[in-house]
């Protein structure tokens, strides 16, 4: 599975935090939130931890979802 990548995030002077991907806002955090996800991106990868607090990250079924006769053409 790839890595994710497109993530970047800017922390604001009233502690808030938006996430965006790709250009596009992801996620805004405000206070306690804000401050355990900058505590987390600071002690692993970036990456991976802005596309877990956003959501936007593989679930692993879909390729199951794929092949369901609903999604087949």
């Amino acid at each position: 599975m790839p890595a994710p990548s497109g993530f970047t995030y800017q922390q604001y002077p009233d502690g808030s935090v938006e996430v965006t991907h790709h250009r596009s806002t992801a996620a805004t955090l405000r206070g306690a939130r804000a401050e355990a996800f900058l505590a987390e991106v600071e002690g692993g990868d970036p990456q991976s931890v802005m596309a877990r607090w956003t959501g936007n990250y593989r679930r692993g079924n879909e390729r199951t979802a794929r092949e369901h006769p609903r999604n087949r053409r």
